[in-house]
């Protein structure tokens, strides 16, 4: 595998953001319902995402999934509803891109994962995916998928 892996440190991002608890089966609706609440509502606003749509994880259990959906903002924008104002916190994070299907990631946090280590850092087990286009737009084997740990 030819990956690329890079560690950065970051200032806080604000966002807007849904948190549920769902299982991996529901997850695909679960974030088209999730985002295009909050886009209706940057909309609203005459505002645009800073960034690429995201999913943070902040566990890997398949049927109980504790998951944050949303999009970076530019600025702290006020939640409405279900909606929440949040943020991706500052710190040292380790990143990968990646491209293919969502369902063949594995590999890549594996390798994500012992690079970090071999590096001498460590995980706090909190991920992120921000998701430079989707299965709408473009063959699977092209999704873009830029996965970010949080290190301790």
């Amino acid at each position: 595998m030819d990956q690329k892996f890079e560690l950065i440190e970051t200032t806080s991002q604000p966002v807007l953001s849904i948190r549920k608890t769902t299982s991996v089966g529901n997850l695909p609706q679960e974030l088209g319902a999730a985002y295009q609440s909050i886009m209706a509502y940057l909309e609203e606003l005459g505002k645009q995402p800073a960034d690429a749509p995201f999913t943070c994880y902040y566990n890997m259990d398949m049927e109980n999934l504790d998951v944050e959906m949303g999009f970076p903002v530019s600025e702290v924008i006020p939640g409405k509803g279900h909606i929440n104002a949040s943020q991706i916190p500052p710190g040292k994070k380790a990143t990968a891109l990646y491209s293919g299907p969502y369902q063949e990631m594995g590999p890549t946090y594996e390798a994500l994962t012992q690079w970090v280590i071999d590096n001498g850092h460590e995980p706090t087990g909190v991920v992120y995916e921000l998701y430079y286009n989707s299965p709408m737009e473009v063959p699977e084997n092209e999704l873009l998928t830029k996965i970010v740990f949080l290190l301790k």
